[in-house]
């Protein structure tokens, strides 16, 4: 059976997602990474990057959201939207992996766990995001998917950051995006949806931001 690693922060929710969406069988691995359980030589042997998402899918193991999301929906052939759209549905999910992902997670950062307030670092993190954020609801005018006219990869991969918006850019803000708060509510009501975010309360996950997080979420602050 697919071993799934797996804590309640943005990437390991798409993949969440998608094998709720699927209906496939998994067994849930939790990985406290506040606890600094991903960088155990245990599961380093799965993901060398320390990093959750990771899958283990019968000896076959693959880190890094995007990549698993294009691995089990090529597998199975679900999601992947019309032949003659891939291009485009690589396009987005390389913008969400590069792009809104990545400046989310700074913004969050800089905004709320960084030792020290930078203003150019919130001001450079915090914008960007909200340029992202504007592509999307630019994209998504007219449209009820990001790509084509089905539910796909692109709006699995983009749920699991847009649905971290208070953190990112703070309450409410998500009405300053009407195309993308429509979208977010549509694919928001899915019964998968409910199923994913149920994961985060079957176990008891660290929630704590004390020094012993700090370490294990930035090690290299503390070298």
């Amino acid at each position: 059976m697919l071993k799934f690693y797996f804590h309640p922060t943005p990437n390991p929710m798409k993949v969440a997602l998608f094998l709720e969406e699927a209906g496939l069988s998994y067994e849930l691995v939790p990985v406290d990474t506040l606890k600094g359980e991903q960088h155990t030589p245990e599961y380093k042997s799965i993901n060398p990057n320390s990093k959750v998402p990771a899958i283990d899918d019968d000896g076959t193991v693959v880190f890094d959201s995007t990549a698993i999301l294009l691995y089990l929906a090529e597998k199975h052939d679900v999601f992947l939207g019309a032949k003659e759209n891939r291009g485009e549905l690589l396009s987005w999910l390389m913008f969400i992996a590069t792009g809104l992902g990545p400046y989310s997670g700074q913004a969050v950062h800089f905004q709320r766990s960084a030792p020290e307030n930078i203003p150019y670092a919130v001001n450079r993190y915090r914008k960007e995001a909200i340029r992202h954020y504007q592509v999307l609801n630019d994209r998504l005018e007219g449209r009820d998917f990001l790509v084509g006219d089905c539910f796909t990869l692109a709006d699995i991969s983009a749920w699991g950051w847009i649905d971290r918006v208070t953190p990112v850019l703070g309450e409410g803000e998500l009405e300053n995006f009407p195309e993308l708060q429509r979208w977010f509510t549509t694919v928001d009501a899915r019964p998968s949806v409910k199923k994913t975010r149920a994961l985060a309360q079957e176990y008891s996950f660290k929630s704590d931001m004390d020094e012993e997080a700090k370490r294990a979420l930035f090690p290299q602050n503390y070298q």
